[in-house]
């Protein structure tokens, strides 16, 4: 993620190195506000919010713990809070669809449809199952990693995604089901 001399240079002042650390670490915070909220805008705004408590708090970061671990920290609660705060929310933006040479229209149409399932069964997911199922599976977190981002004991992040990899087989086999003539979309 970020080379340990960049953090301990923005620790000690550096506006330069706390900046690399900022645009190193972006797109992470995004990615995993836009999974655990799934709003766009929300998810710009947590990720935001995370930005500037990272910068803000960077002094306070020991080296206890991994860099990553404590960054995704902050996010996850950041993003929890939102998520009890808000209502839900729909965004009426459109996505760009990107076809590849090797992949008709209704493969590339049906992979969205299917990666919308699945944000969407994990969505569906208790606060508490989504966070560890978006830091496993998403951010490819190992479960030392997620039990100390989440201050949770490990045998309970096991249980967690336990739990949802079981609770999003049942909701992904309710998607399957057919509904008579309907069409999808």
């Amino acid at each position: 993620m970020v080379a340990p001399e960049v953090i301990k240079a923005a620790q000690s002042g550096d506006r330069d190195a706390l900046i690399t650390l900022l645009r190193e670490i972006e797109n992470h915070v995004y990615r995993t506000a836009y999974y655990i909220l799934n709003n766009e805008q929300d998810a710009m705004d947590a990720a935001q919010e995370a930005l500037i408590r990272i910068y803000t708090k960077i002094n306070s970061y020991e080296e206890k713990a991994q860099f990553k671990t404590w960054v995704q920290r902050i996010v996850t609660n950041l993003c929890i809070d939102k998520f009890r705060r808000a209502k839900p929310t729909v965004s009426i933006e459109q996505h760009d669809l990107s076809f590849t040479d090797h992949k008709t229209v209704e493969d590339e149409v049906m992979s969205t449809y299917i990666a919308q399932d699945i944000r969407d069964a994990i969505y569906k997911l208790p606060e508490h199952h989504r966070s560890v199922v978006v830091l496993r599976y998403l951010q490819d977190f190992s479960y030392n990693e997620i039990a100390e981002s989440l201050d949770l004991p490990i045998n309970t992040v096991k249980s967690y995604l336990f739990r949802a990899r079981q609770q999003l087989q049942t909701i992904l086999r309710e998607y399957k089901k057919p509904s008579g003539d309907a069409v999808r979309g």
